[in-house]
C-alpha cells in the first residue's frame, strides 16, 4: 500500500508541474453567446457518459484484482474452465453501440446549427466581415463600412457576425473561445463562421494552428459594442484613420508580428484572397529554419512576379513604341544623303 501511495504521490506532482505553465481559464466554460453555449453543453454531456464509462471500468478493474488475487489458501486451487457467455457477449457489445450513439446524435445536430445563423437571433440581419490570416497577425475587412483593421475586430453586441475565412499565406486556425467554436483559414478557399456576443464585452482570440514560431502570438481581441458605440467608432474611424494603400498592404502581409492598426479602405479592393485566382502571397525567402533562408519556389501567380512581369511587359512595351516610332521616322524623313549641287 506504501508503494502505491508514493505513486499516486509522484502522479499528482508530476501533473502539478506539468501542467503549472498552462493557462488555468478555461474560456470555453464561460460563453458570451450561442454558439459557444452550445458546444459547452456538447461538451458537458460528453464529459458525463466518458466519466460514466471510467468509473465502470476501474470499478471492475479493481473488483476483479481483488477477487481473483493469489492467496496461500487457494494456491493450488485451478478456475474451472469456462466457455463463455452470449448474455454478457451481447451486454458488452451493445453498451458501446449505445454510448456512441448517444454522443454522435447531439454532435451532428450541434455541427449543423453551428453552420447557421442561431435561432434567437434569426430576425437580424448579419454584418460580413472578412478575415484574413498571414503570418503572424490578423486582419478584418469591413466592406459595408469601408474599414479594415489589424489585430483586432469591433462587433455590435446582439447583432450576428458573419466571417468569412482565408488566409493570405499557410493555413491557420480562429477561434474565440467565448463566442463559438474554431474553423480553419486557408489559401484561396473561404469558410465561414456566424458568431454573436449576447453581451458588450472583450473576448480573447488566437490562432490555434501550429504554422512556425509566431504562432503562439498571434492573437486578437473581439470588442462587442453597443449599437451606439459601435456607429460613434464608425464615424471616428473615416474622421482619423489613414487610407489603406496597396504597398502598405503587402508591407503587413510580410511574416512579423504588429499591434493594432486600422485603416479606411479595404485590400479587397486589390485583391480577394479567397479566389482561386488570386495572387499568392507567400515569403519563404524571409523564414530562417535551422539558421537556413527558405527558398522562393517557381509561383506563376506570386504577387512579385506579377509585378515584375507588368514592369518588364512596361519595358517591353516602351522597347517597342521606341522601334517603331524610330522606323516610322526613317520612313518619313527625307534622305539627307541625295543628290545635291556641289560647291
Amino acid at each position: 500500500m506504501r508503494r502505491i501511495r508514493n505513486l499516486m504521490f509522484l502522479a499528482m506532482m508530476s501533473a502539478v508541474v506539468l501542467l503549472s505553465g498552462c493557462d488555468t481559464s478555461l474560456t470555453v466554460f464561460e460563453p458570451a453567446g450561442p454558439a459557444a453555449r452550445s458546444i459547452m453543453e456538447l461538451i458537458n454531456w460528453s464529459l458525463v457518459w466518458m466519466l460514466l464509462v471510467v468509473v465502470v471500468v476501474l470499478t471492475l478493474f479493481i473488483v476483479i484484482i481483488w477477487k481473483y488475487r493469489d492467496r496461500k489458501d487457494r494456491a493450488a486451487e485451478e478456475p474451472p474452465e469456462e466457455h463463455g457467455s452470449k448474455l454478457l457477449e451481447v451486454i458488452w457489445t451493445a453498451i458501446p453501440v449505445v454510448i456512441v450513439i448517444l454522443l454522435a446524435v447531439p454532435t451532428v445536430q450541434t455541427l449543423y446549427a453551428l453552420e447557421e445563423v442561431p435561432e434567437e437571433y434569426a430576425d437580424k440581419e448579419p454584418i460580413v466581415i472578412h478575415v484574413t490570416s498571414a503570418d503572424w497577425k490578423w486582419i478584418f475587412s469591413y466592406p459595408e463600412y469601408d474599414i479594415e483593421t489589424v489585430n483586432y475586430v469591433n462587433i455590435p453586441a446582439g447583432t450576428p457576425v458573419d466571417f468569412r475565412l482565408t488566409s493570405a499565406s499557410t493555413m491557420q486556425s480562429f477561434w474565440v473561445p467565448q463566442l463559438g467554436g474554431q474553423k480553419y483559414t486557408m489559401g484561396k478557399m473561404e469558410t465561414q463562421l456566424y458568431l454573436v456576443a449576447d453581451r458588450p464585452g472583450s473576448y480573447w482570440g488566437k490562432n490555434t494552428n501550429f504554422n512556425g514560431r509566431g504562432y503562439s502570438e498571434m492573437e486578437f481581441e473581439v470588442l462587442a459594442l453597443s449599437d451606439e458605440e459601435f456607429d460613434e467608432w464608425v464615424a471616428d474611424v473615416h474622421r482619423v484613420a489613414p487610407t489603406l494603400t496597396e504597398e502598405q498592404y503587402e508591407e503587413i502581409l510580410l511574416p512579423s508580428h504588429l499591434g493594432r492598426m486600422t485603416f479606411t479602405g479595404t485590400h479587397l479592393q486589390w485583391v480577394d484572397h479567397a479566389d482561386m485566382h488570386s495572387p499568392s502571397y507567400t515569403n519563404p525567402e524571409l523564414y530562417y529554419n535551422h539558421g537556413y533562408k527558405g527558398k522562393t519556389f517557381e509561383e506563376a501567380d506570386n504577387y512579385k512576379n506579377r509585378r515584375e512581369d507588368h514592369a518588364h511587359g512596361d519595358h517591353e512595351i516602351g522597347n517597342s513604341q521606341h522601334e517603331e516610332t524610330h522606323s516610322a521616322n526613317e520612313r518619313t524623313q527625307p534622305q539627307l544623303g541625295g543628290e545635291h549641287d556641289g560647291h
